[in-house]
């Protein structure tokens, strides 16, 4: 195990050793293995956005096979799914390949100001796939945040008493915010934090920009002087949020982009503003197979370098 790894686990110690070895196979699987860096594959866009918004530009991608081979065949860390996907999967592909089993989920067949999210996987479904992990998604601001915290904190606690790792997708949204503010570097700090305190290992957040939505938060950036000018200063305020850094946060790879050189310099500030990786979905399985593998190299290339 790297120094790295090790320190990274230390920060865990209330965790049990089935879990902490979980997280390990995380952190030590792929072409990142053992640099505390991580890129995730997350496929749970065709329950999330549907299918045709989701695969069509890429119709090999209906088929869940797809991003097994994808993620096993780029070096990901991991491959992140709903049920039915790993279902599909799970027992061709047993032990390529580290599993996050996505146990809520939300569809797009309403505009809701106010989202929540479905009980759709179990802990023990994750044991059953042998998935490493549950991933799980709040919607700070949202009505419904409250009963989001008490379902992640009853899964979470019977995740780790089982031995597997937790990764919180932490989204703001809701009638309370702007749109504007869902991005907002007060909101996704805090967004961080809340993941933090709910017993995340891992929290996955989007990419802060330097609006900020509070203006009781606003006196304190303004009065303490908080970097945000820039991309790379923005991350690394986001990863003092998750407890000084004592908890992996990675970020969202967002709506595909026709430019590379704008997903790596995003890449570039995340690596740069200390942050721990990316979990890239769209942006992988809506090219070719060949143009992703590609894209996917660049982005581990990053990170597999000087910050």
């Amino acid at each position: 195990m790297s120094a790295r790894t090790s320190e990274i686990l230390s920060w865990y110690g209330a965790d049990n050793p089935g879990t902490l070895t979980n997280l390990s196979r995380l952190l030590n699987h792929g072409r990142l293995g053992g640099t505390g860096k991580l890129v995730i594959l997350p496929v749970d866009q065709g329950f999330e956005h549907g299918p045709a918004r989701s695969f069509a530009p890429n119709p090999p991608a209906y088929d869940p096979r797809y991003h097994f081979d994808l993620a096993i065949e780029a070096g990901c860390n991991a491959f992140a799914a709903p049920l039915g996907v790993l279902e599909a999967g799970a027992r061709d592909y047993a032990g390529q390949i580290p599993l996050i089993l996505k146990a809520n989920d939300n569809d797009a067949l309403r505009d809701d100001a106010d989202p929540g999210q479905a009980l759709t996987a179990s802990v023990d479904d994750a044991l059953r796939l042998g998935a490493s992990a549950i991933g799980f998604t709040i919607y700070p601001a949202s009505a419904h945040q409250i009963e989001m915290f008490g379902q992640i904190r009853a899964y979470a606690e019977e995740a780790k008493q089982k031995g597997l790792a937790v990764v919180i997708w932490s989204y703001p949204r809701g009638s309370s915010l702007s749109k504007p503010g869902e991005t907002a570097i007060d909101v996704i700090g805090y967004a961080v934090q809340i993941a933090a305190q709910l017993g995340a290992h891992i929290i996955k957040v989007k990419l802060p920009t330097d609006h900020i939505e509070q203006d009781a938060a606003r006196k304190v950036y303004e009065a303490c002087k908080i970097p945000i000018a820039t991309q790379a200063e923005r991350v690394r305020h986001v990863i003092d949020c998750g407890f000084a850094g004592r908890r992996i946060v990675i970020f969202s790879g967002g709506a595909t982009v026709a430019d590379d050189g704008a997903l790596f310099e995003e890449i570039r500030a995340i690596h740069q503003g200390g942050g721990f990786g990316s979990i890239i979905g769209r942006n992988s399985f809506q090219r070719t197979r060949a143009d992703a593998l590609k894209m996917l190299a660049g982005a581990m290339e990053i990170y597999a370098g000087p910050a």
